[in-house]
């Protein structure tokens, strides 16, 4: 499976929505950070993990403890399917 860094950002940004229904409607930027928000870190774990079940892909938790803002955490993503892609 090979997804765009932005096909990410909108499976994230669904992640979201759906995990912090108070942020529908909010205008999210990749800059943004997912506590700047307003989730909490059970929400920021949740957003995670539903992201990566959405797309099929898992990625340790560790991983995202250096995530400063959604642009990291796509860059984590769109960096761990790339190694799957080679690796497969």
């Amino acid at each position: 499976m090979n997804m765009s860094k932005n096909e990410i950002f909108e499976v994230l940004l669904e992640s979201i929505y759906e995990i912090v229904p108070e942020l529908e409607g909010e205008k999210i930027t990749i800059e943004d950070s997912l506590q700047d928000l307003g989730a909490n870190s059970i929400d920021r774990a949740e957003i995670i993990i539903t992201t990566l079940e959405s797309i099929n892909v898992s990625i340790p938790m560790i991983k995202f403890g250096e995530a400063k803002n959604i642009q990291d955490i796509v860059e984590i993503i769109d960096i761990a399917i790339d190694e799957l892609h080679i690796n497969s």
